[in-house]
């Protein structure tokens, strides 16, 4: 259930980010653009490092399962 909500939680950031490049477009050049630019850049970097946090986080569960394997041996 947790990958499914992060997997909607990533997905809505990635459309946001698209909504507001689409958005910024269409402004003129200026401090109101540029700032819409740098926002839509900062939830589309926001959704790939929750990936890989949320991957780096499924990595980590699994090797340490691994150690607790191998230890009690």
């Amino acid at each position: 259930m947790g990958k499914v909500v992060f997997l909607y939680r990533s997905l809505a950031y990635r459309n946001a980010a698209a909504d507001i490049l689409l958005k910024a477009r269409k402004l003129p050049r200026g401090a109101d653009r540029s700032a819409a630019r740098r926002y839509a850049r900062a939830l589309r970097d926001l959704a790939q490092t929750e990936a890989w946090l949320e991957g780096r986080i499924a990595d980590e569960s699994r090797s340490m399962s691994r150690l607790k394997v191998a230890a009690s041996r």
